[in-house]
């Protein structure tokens, strides 16, 4: 699966927040947008404020390529009930998404990594697919032989965040489990994003 590769302070700076929770803010030195002498921001259009909330959501969960978006909203369009919750749903259970909640890494990048290299376990059983969907009643933890890379460590240890209340957390076993389906309400956003928008957008655009 392909990674993200490009300039994530750019991104930040884009949005005004620590978008990735990186140690190095970038907003610290360069608060401004990035462009010309900060690039003033001008008003959007209504395609430019839908497509800005769409990138939003991408940007959270990784930098999701847009193929990967709009297969997941395909997919919650065919469940029953509410497609907006069955989207944020699968994007919020993802392998990589939940280590991340769960602090083994300190920024989603990070989480991305350490599953990609098999340093993950999803009921005791090795999982390198970042893309893997995450059931409730399912353990994911840290190979014992992984538990000593020291980002880990430095990443559980930090207070800057907390475990949803979703999850559980055993720290000292190097383990988690979702307890159950996250509700919207409940994924903890490092900025406000308006979901029926990103919908509208995707349901006018696939």
């Amino acid at each position: 699966m392909a990674r993200y590769t490009g300039n994530k302070n750019r991104i930040a700076r884009r949005y005004g927040v620590n978008i990735f929770g990186r140690a190095r803010n970038p907003l610290l030195h360069k608060p401004n947008p990035p462009g010309v002498h900060g690039a003033r921001r001008r008003k959007k259009s209504d395609y430019g404020l839908q497509l800005e909330e769409k990138q939003k959501l991408k940007a959270i969960y990784g930098m999701l390529s847009e193929k990967q978006l709009v297969a997941y909203y395909k997919k919650a369009l065919r469940l029953e009930g509410n497609t907006a919750n069955h989207f944020v749903e699968m994007l919020e259970c993802r392998l990589d998404n939940i280590v991340y909640r769960l602090k083994f890494a300190s920024t989603i990048f990070a989480a991305q990594q350490l599953v990609s290299h098999g340093h993950i376990l999803v009921d005791g059983q090795k999982v390198d697919r970042r893309s893997f969907q995450v059931k409730p009643g399912m353990v994911i933890s840290i190979k014992e032989k992984s538990r000593k890379i020291k980002i880990i460590g430095e990443s559980m240890d930090s207070p800057s965040r907390s475990v949803p209340e979703y999850l559980s957390f055993d720290k000292d076993h190097f383990s988690g489990q979702l307890l159950a389906r996250p509700m919207f309400e409940q994924m903890p956003w490092p900025i406000e994003i308006s979901l029926p928008v990103v919908c509208d957008f995707l349901a006018h655009t696939t």
